[in-house]
């Protein structure tokens, strides 16, 4: 039989908080989002808990905590439990007591957890792990036939005795230098993690008050002290207006009234010397007609200024004259 002092005779290592389980003393964001920090124990006293029990479950990625929560919580028989864990070799190592176990010792941690797999004590499953406190002493080791791990508690005189009667290495863990693993507990994580979203949404809610604020005060200033020069907009706007009723003007007007009113007046005046208006015609502002007159005819007068008649006879006898403006 060999006995070691942990902790003295090694390096104490330190494992990733999310593989291993050892939480670094130190307030997390939700400590901080929840305004707890005044109130985190950074310093915690190792008590050795009379309820305490360990095992170990296959490891999934992402659902330890889910998983070491239910199987701490079957073998304690209450939902209540305190648990760490760490993960080694595709398996999680937990030990679990139920939460009434430390109604007097609140901001203690167990030194018994530091032996876990990966954690700064344990060295291999040879190894039997001892902790000894106010007469009460536990030990950690795995049974050499079925590997599976176990966690023995009793009064101090009747349980070293048995344990050092195995044929093992055995070490003595000293919670002045095993890193401290302290316990977890999900109802109260989930508490926490209320309290922040409820602080966080608090916080947000006043950010937006204050820019909703900020935004009307400056809305203010610029309406009550902005000076606003809108004479040459005013002009701007009147000459486009303007511009735009010239241009509708200009769109709408047409020449079809005065041609009618020209024409009327062709057909009144052939009406009285018993002619026909047989083509009027406008191209590109200027107006030609044709109109078929008696061979009496005899000038053009009147409306039918400037017309000239055309060589030859119509198959009714009658001539033709052309008028052009």
């Amino acid at each position: 039989m060999n006995l070691a002092l942990s902790g003295k005779d090694k390096e104490v290592s330190s494992k990733d908080a999310a593989d291993s389980g050892v939480a670094r003393l130190k307030p997390g964001l939700s400590d901080y989002i929840a305004g707890e920090t005044a109130a985190f124990q950074a310093t915690l006293s190792p008590f050795l808990p009379n309820d305490i029990v360990g095992g170990s479950i296959p490891h999934i990625p992402g659902t330890e905590e889910e998983g070491v929560w239910n199987a701490a919580s079957q073998a304690c028989g209450t939902e209540r439990v305190h648990y760490c864990y760490s993960v080694e070799e595709n398996r999680c190592w937990y030990l679990a007591c139920p939460s009434s176990s430390l109604a007097s010792n609140p901001d203690s941690w167990c030194p018994l957890a530091a032996s876990l797999p990966g954690n700064s004590e344990y060295w291999d499953r040879e190894t039997v792990y001892l902790y000894e406190q106010e007469g009460t002493a536990s030990a950690l080791r795995w049974d050499p036939e079925t590997a599976r791990m176990q966690v023995f508690l009793g009064a101090s005189r009747t349980l070293l005795p048995r344990i050092q009667s195995m044929d093992a290495n055995f070490v003595t863990i000293n919670p002045e230098i095993a890193v401290t693993i302290p316990w977890k507990n999900r109802a109260l994580k989930s508490e926490k993690l209320s309290r922040a979203s409820a602080s966080l949404l608090l916080y947000f809610g006043l950010l937006v008050n204050f820019l909703a604020i900020l935004t009307l005060l400056f809305q203010y200033l610029i309406t009550n002290f902005v000076d606003r020069d809108l004479s040459k907009v005013k002009a701007e706007t009147e000459k486009a207006s303007t511009d735009l009723m010239l241009k509708a003007y200009k769109a709408l007007q047409s020449d079809t009234i005065k041609h009618l009113v020209r024409v009327q007046a062709l057909l009144d005046a052939l009406q009285k010397i018993d002619g026909t208006l047989v083509r009027y015609e406008v191209n590109k502002g200027s107006v030609e007609w044709d109109a078929l007159v008696p061979q009496s005819f005899s000038g053009c007068t009147g409306i039918l200024a400037g017309c000239q008649v055309q060589p030859g006879l119509e198959k009714d006898g009658r001539v033709r004259i052309r008028g052009t403006r």
